[in-house]
């Protein structure tokens, strides 16, 4: 796509491991920015606040620096990377120090806008349309 259809938001260090962020953001990706929404407010994850607010700040983004219009955004790009990992210690049997890790992830939201000629290509890509009379031919060689 285009860099000018499409907006970006990127927050950094979020407190919690990437591997749970990319749960919740498996819920938002490819969906349409209420749906995507909707889904996000019904989640009990606690980072899905987060995520919303990054999702609705790069509907602003695609708004005002871009001029789209927010009706037509869907979610097109999600991903979550790592950030820095706090170490702790507590204390273990026989005076061992046991490690703790307190991991920090990034989140990059892209919002698109969606359009309906590129759905109807794809489409007649998936299923290539096959003839009735080509049907009958195969079985009749037997």
């Amino acid at each position: 796509m285009k860099q000018s259809q499409q907006a970006r938001c990127f927050v950094k260090m979020l407190k919690t491991s990437p591997r749970k962020l990319n749960l919740v953001l498996g819920l938002v990706r490819g969906q349409k920015i209420n749906v995507a929404l909707n889904r996000l407010m019904m989640s009990k994850k606690r980072i899905s606040d987060a995520v919303k607010k990054a999702v609705l700040s790069a509907v602003a983004n695609a708004e005002n620096n871009h001029g789209l219009d927010p009706e037509k955004l869907i979610v097109s790009e999600t991903w979550s990377g790592k950030a820095m990992t706090l170490k702790r210690m507590r204390p273990g049997s026989r005076g061992q120090a046991k490690r703790i890790l307190k991991p920090f992830s990034n989140l990059t939201v892209i919002v698109a806008e969606e359009k309906i000629e590129e759905k109807a290509e794809e489409k007649q890509k998936k299923a290539p349309a096959v003839k009735k009379d080509e049907k009958k031919s195969v079985g009749e060689g037997k």
